[in-house]
């Protein structure tokens, strides 16, 4: 044998080698001992409690756990709510080769993450908000939560009930696309006939302003506050337009946004003495918002729409992040370790390597239970319809809601 012969052999046999030892595939985010995870928070800005809170329940669900002898490690970076800080941050993490996105906080800052994650493939998990741009989205989106539609649309229908007319229902939210998802579930759950005919036009045109923060006062039963602000008073006044104008009064205000900015909206109506139910989705975050309200010793008159469990829930995926959670147990965490044991879930039930296209084919198009609670994806990206009504009383968020409809006389 020439010594080229053996070179030649040599080096094919190096070759074949390493094609055997090492996989013909390696999915970004997977090595042979981590499964990397990313995520876009608020960890600094005015909704820094809903992004601590989230990636406090997404790291207890991932704690010790592993699949196929790998560890989960959860990557975040902050982003404030703020959109600029968003596209820079999720590239960041594209660059780090993250397996997928978990837990991203916000509707602004989903709209312009989505698409990124879109043209990588790359998966969009459990993100913390409940606009229909993710629903279904384009790309790889699993929801875990129900729509703002929904959660606004729960509010309306029961107040409805409850005897409050469709004129006496106004709006304070985000103008942006966060607060027009709860506009648009105001205009879903109303009946479309002649009597609300003039609420639905001018709620129809203030949810299709274009532009950034478009100048959507004055025009109907909404106020609108600045992304990252919480100047309250030209909101209030397009309020007080609004009652004059129709000659009524907005017994329930619907309010989509953040929790500092809500509370001084709500402060500033009491103070104003407004004897209004307020009404605030999940997003809003239900301890940093308590919190918040309880600066101004306001106790009772509002309502807020949750969609996981009862915190006093004896289900085991509650009872789990209670004891793992600790002090940081609260509604918004625990949405997190739902989104992080719904991460775990996924993992373990793929069959041979851990790829995306295998990751979003364990949980779509299938029905499952983790910890007892219920998860539903055989129609669309969507796990959990659940929306329930908790009430604040006494500074505290009770479930019993029936009261609500005669304040102040009922407190």
């Amino acid at each position: 044998m020439t010594l080229l012969t053996a070179k030649i052999r040599l080096l094919f046999l190096i070759i074949i080698s390493s094609t055997v030892l090492s996989p013909l595939y390696a999915e970004e985010g997977i090595s042979d001992h981590v499964i990397r995870i990313g995520g876009v928070l608020d960890l600094e800005g005015y909704s820094k409690g809903l992004g601590i809170n989230m990636k406090a329940g997404i790291n207890a669900a991932f704690k010790d756990e592993k699949v196929k002898n790998r560890r989960i490690e959860y990557i975040t970076i902050n982003d404030s709510y703020n959109p600029e800080k968003t596209v820079k941050a999720t590239n960041k993490l594209i660059k780090q080769k993250v397996f997928l996105f978990a837990g991203n906080v916000g509707t602004p800052t989903a709209q312009v993450s989505l698409p990124i994650l879109a043209k990588h493939n790359i998966p969009a998990v459990g993100f913390f908000t409940g606009a229909s741009l993710l629903r279904p989205g384009k790309g790889s989106i699993i929801n875990y939560r129900a729509s703002y539609v929904q959660e606004t649309a729960k509010v309306i229908k029961t107040a409805l009930k409850n005897g409050i007319k469709a004129n006496q229902i106004c709006a304070y939210v985000q103008n942006d696309a966060y607060g027009m998802a709860g506009i648009e579930g105001i205009i879903n759950a109303l009946d479309d006939n002649q009597e609300n005919k003039v609420i639905i036009a001018a709620l129809e045109q203030i949810k299709n302003l274009k532009g950034k923060n478009p100048s959507r006062n004055n025009i109907g039963p909404v106020g609108v506050y600045k992304r990252n602000s919480d100047f309250a008073r030209p909101g209030y006044k397009s309020l007080i337009a609004w009652e004059i104008a129709q000659n009524t009064q907005c017994k329930l205000v619907i309010t989509v946004g953040s929790y500092k900015a809500i509370t001084e909206f709500i402060a500033y109506s009491r103070y104003k003495k407004k004897s209004w139910i307020f009404s605030a989705v999940s997003f809003t975050g239900a301890k940093n918002f308590q919190r918040a309200l309880q600066k101004f010793k306001i106790n009772n008159g509002v309502i807020m729409t949750q969609v996981v469990p009862p915190l006093d829930s004896n289900i085991p995926i509650v009872v789990e992040a209670k004891k793992k959670l600790g002090a940081d147990f609260g509604y918004v965490s625990l949405e997190g370790f739902i989104v992080g044991k719904l991460v775990l879930y996924g993992l373990k039930k793929i069959k041979g390597d851990i790829t995306r296209k295998n990751f979003t084919k364990a949980l779509l198009n299938s029905r499952f239970s983790i910890g007892e609670l219920t998860f539903d994806f055989l129609n669309d990206n969507q796990g959990s319809d659940r929306v329930e009504l908790t009430v604040l009383d006494q500074g505290k968020w009770i479930t019993n809601s029936e009261n609500i409809w005669s304040f102040p006389s009922s407190h």
